[in-house]
Formats: C-alpha cells, sequence, structure tokens
C-alpha cells in the first residue's frame, strides 16, 4: 500500500550497487522518490543539493563511513530520520548511532514488509513533529510579536525572516518607510534572543551631534571637560550583555559613522578622558528609511559600515501593501485611545472603513493611528460614519493660505487697522479661519501647520492660546469645517 505522500524523497547511502538497485526499484513501487549515493561523501553532496525527507545508510562505505556521514548531519542541523541499514550486527555499534540520532538501526536482510513499516512510521512521526515545531513557532512568533498586528502576507513574511535571525549574534538592518514599525521589531528580535534579560538601549542617530558624540556613545569620566562632575557610561556600554538600536542609522553624520565602525569592529570603547578600553558585548541592530546606495555613492555614508550593519537585511512593509492589516490595526488604535480617554468604544461604519482602505497610507501606521484618534475626537453619535484623511495642500491652497496669514497673523504690538475697531473682528476671524484651515490640511501637525502659515511654531502656539484654541478644540473644528 503507497504511503500517504508519495512526494517524500528518500536518499540511499550504500557502497553495493546491487543493494542501491534493488532498494530504488522498491522505494519506487511504494510511492516514493528515490536517490542513491555510492558512499558517504556523494551522500553528503546529495544532502546538501536535494531536499531529503529520509536517509537510508550503510556504515561500512569508502570515502566517508556512515558514522562520519550521520556526525555530518548532526552537526548540520538537519532533522530528518535516518535509518541505518548495515550488514554488521554489532550491538555497542548500534548503540553509538542512536545516541547520534539515527532513528532505526537494522542488519541486513531486511524484509520488505518491515522497511516498509519503519518507512512510514519514521516519516508520519517526522510530520507530526514539523507540526509541533510550526505551532511552536507561531504561538513564540504570537508571544514575541505581539504588539505587531495582522495577518496579511507582507507581514507574516517579516516576521517569519525576523525570528529566523533572533537566535543569531548577526547585526540586523530593518529598512522601511517612516512610521511601518522598525523599532516594534527590533524589540520583539531583542525579546526573542539569548539576550532578552539584558538592556535594549535606543539610539535616535538623527540627534546626535558631532560635539556630544564621543560622550553620548562612548561615555566619559569625571573631570574630562567642563560640566563633567561624574563617571557616566556611553551607550554602548549601556547595552552591555543586550542589544543596541540604532534609529535612522542614514540620518548619523559621518564623521561619527567612523567611531560607530570601530566600535563593531573591536567591541570595545574608550570613555572621554581614559586611557583604557573597555570590552562590550552586544548584538547591534539598526533601521533606516533611506536608500543607502544613493547614500554611499553620494559619500554621505560610509560603504565599510554599511556591509558591517547588513549582515542580515529585514523590510518592513508599507501599510498600503497590507490592506488586510488596515481594519485590524484600525480597531486596535480605536479601543486604545478609547480605553486611554475613557470613552464609549464606537463601532465603524462599513464605507468608512472601506474608505481606510482604499487610501494610500504615505504615513503609514503612524498616520492611520492619528486618523483614528481625530475621528473620535469629532465623532457625534456612536458610530464613526467617514474619516478626515487628510491630503498635503495643492499649491494654491498654500498660496492662498499663506496670503491670508500675511494679512491676518500680524506682529503683537503692532497698530493694527490704525484706529479703526471695526477692522478687528473682521482680521480676528481671518486669523482664526487661516489657523484651523492650515491645521486641517496639515492633519493636527504643529510644525508643518507653521511652515504653511509662514510663521514659527511657537508663534503658531502663541495665536492658538490667545484664541483658546487648544489642539482638541483645533482638530474638532477641521472635522467641522
Amino acid at each position: 500500500m503507497p504511503p500517504s505522500q508519495p512526494q517524500k524523497t528518500v536518499l540511499i547511502a550504500d557502497d553495493s550497487s546491487v543493494i542501491r538497485t534493488l532498494t530504488v526499484h522498491l522505494l519506487k513501487n511504494l510511492g516514493y522518490t528515490a536517490l542513491s549515493a555510492e558512499n558517504g561523501e556523494s551522500c553528503i553532496k546529495s544532502l546538501e543539493q536535494h531536499p531529503v525527507d529520509l536517509l537510508m545508510l550503510d556504515l561500512n562505505m569508502p570515502v566517508k563511513n556512515g558514522q562520519e556521514v550521520l556526525q555530518w548531519v548532526k552537526e548540520r542541523g538537519l532533522d530528518i530520520p535516518v535509518i541505518i541499514v548495515t550488514a554488521l550486527e554489532d550491538i555497542n555499534q548500534a548503540v553509538q548511532c542512536m545516541k547520534m540520532g539515527a532513528y532505526e538501526y537494522l542488519t541486513k536482510p531486511v524484509e520488505n514488509d518491515r522497511l516498509e513499516t519503519i518507512l512510514r512510521n519514521a516519516l508520519a512521526e517526522s510530520g507530526l513533529k514539523e507540526k509541533v515545531v510550526a505551532l511552536e513557532k507561531e504561538l513564540m512568533a504570537k508571544d514575541i510579536f505581539w504588539e505587531v498586528r495582522g495577518r496579511s502576507p507582507a507581514l507574516r513574511q517579516a516576521v517569519e525572516e525576523a525570528m529566523q535571525v533572533m537566535g543569531t549574534d548577526m547585526n540586523v538592518l530593518i529598512n522601511g518607510e517612516s512610521g511601518t514599525g522598525k523599532e516594534l521589531f527590533a524589540k520583539a528580535i531583542h525579546n526573542g534572543s539569548r539576550r532578552k534579560e539584558g538592556p535594549f538601549v535606543i539610539i535616535n542617530c538623527a540627534a546626535i551631534s558631532n560635539e556630544l558624540a564621543d560622550s553620548l556613545l562612548f561615555g566619559h569620566c569625571k573631570g574630562s571637560f567642563t560640566g563633567a562632575a561624574t563617571d557616566h557610561a556611553g551607550y554602548f556600554e549601556q547595552a552591555d550583555g543586550g542589544t543596541i538600536f540604532l534609529d535612522e542609522i542614514g540620518d548619523m553624520d559621518i564623521d561619527i559613522q567612523a567611531k560607530i565602525l570601530r566600535a563593531l569592529q573591536e567591541k570595545k570603547v574608550r570613555r572621554v578622558g581614559e586611557k583604557k578600553e573597555r570590552s562590550v558585548d552586544f548584538r547591534l541592530i539598526s533601521a533606516t528609511h533611506r536608500d543607502f546606495s544613493e547614500a554611499i555613492t553620494g559619500s554621505t555614508f560610509r560603504a565599510d559600515l554599511y556591509y558591517r550593519l547588513e549582515e542580515y537585511p529585514l523590510f518592513v512593509p508599507p501599510l498600503r501593501e497590507r490592506s488586510e492589516d488596515i481594519a485590524i490595526l484600525a480597531e486596535h488604535f480605536l479601543k486604545e485611545f478609547c480605553k486611554a480617554n475613557d470613552i464609549a468604544i464606537p463601532g465603524i461604519d462599513a464605507s468608512a472603513m472601506s474608505l481606510l482602505e482604499q487610501h494610500s497610507w504615505p504615513g503609514n501606521i503612524r498616520e492611520l493611528q492619528n486618523v483614528i484618534r481625530r475621528a473620535v475626537i469629532t465623532l457625534e453619535g456612536d458610530e464613526i460614519k467617514s474619516f478626515a484623511i487628510g491630503k498635503p495642500a495643492s499649491r494654491e491652497e498654500e498660496t492662498r493660505l499663506k496670503a491670508a496669514a500675511v494679512e491676518a497673523v500680524q506682529p503683537e504690538g503692532e497698530d493694527v487697522g490704525k484706529g479703526k475697531s471695526d477692522e478687528r473682528p473682521m482680521l480676528r476671524d481671518i486669523e482664526l479661519q487661516a489657523i484651523v484651515e492650515a491645521y486641517r490640511k496639515c492633519s493636527g501637525n504643529q510644525s508643518r501647520t507653521a511652515t504653511l502659515l509662514g510663521i514659527s511654531r511657537s508663534t503658531l502656539i502663541r495665536k492658538m492660546k490667545r484664541y483658546g484654541l487648544t489642539k482638541s478644540i483645533a482638530i474638532m473644528r477641521t472635522g467641522q469645517q
């Protein structure tokens, strides 16, 4: 009776051409795919070149014997059943082979019925083991990646690739657009590693200046410079025994890159003001939204550092490639925001959800989170029926808004209207309208709103306070426009 999975491949390694021929014929009749090797060396080559589900292995073979092949299988971590079939009935040898991981030890000749039963049982047990491993892996992924929500194929692939590397100490470079969740992946990789009990140190590379780089990254000792009142351990020392995460590494100054490269190569740091070097044990994960090929060509990023960082590249997909995850994320952000602010959780109308799923989300998950929060603040009723998804202002709109700002947003203390009190209410209304409309176009971002109006962020905040226009009120007004 043929096995339930006839596609299974069995490799027969035996120096006897007669036995190989007979065994191959038997296996094909049973419905298996059969490969053969005449010695241990050719057996290893076959294992390297072909996916094999089971190995039938003779012990006494030229070049490499069966035990050497079995040892090679064990060292490589190949999780396949190995059945020893040999002419010698040696109990000590049999015990040794079983300790090395052999599934069964048989002496020639072997009856066809018995061999068929053993093959079927070995493959069934191996299949069950694979299912258990897959289930454990899935449960582990849910536990470690609990903050990474979604079930799209693109996200699952990223999670699977992250799990492949988390058990190693390889440097990981996470690529992805801003707002895709690169830091969540970095945390998950740390939490799934052998370093999970150690620290997870985050460095914002764009915020480190040349003047402070040595002190922040590598530390300083007391009295090494003005203001150094105590000894200070730098980020790399703080990450000893754990993981250091260089966020937006592509924004790091090129002079600082050389210092990072040396720390990576030597795994040693020297505090400012000290002569001795300190050994540090850390695993490096970095992230960027930039195209390194352009940065390296333009000499703004070191190629030697790049190849150190990218021992294992990982890509986090943008939200537009994860449309299946939008509803999951939207519901999560909705519940999270409402619970945090003690607000009754509303429903989301099907048409409103469809609007979310059709949007391209240039700001990715961060943009979606902001949209959900604004919808809750402006909600009237118990169901969200639409979302104010922000769009960049057109050139005409920018011109009109800036013109209104020039007319309306006057410096404090200037004699606006030259004593004509009836003009003040009009200017106030124009100013208020300009701020609210700019706020809507910029999706509630104060910095972008100030830029659009042609004023500083501090001036914008002052104007908002003058009119009692807090951020939440401004957002509510945008929903009423």
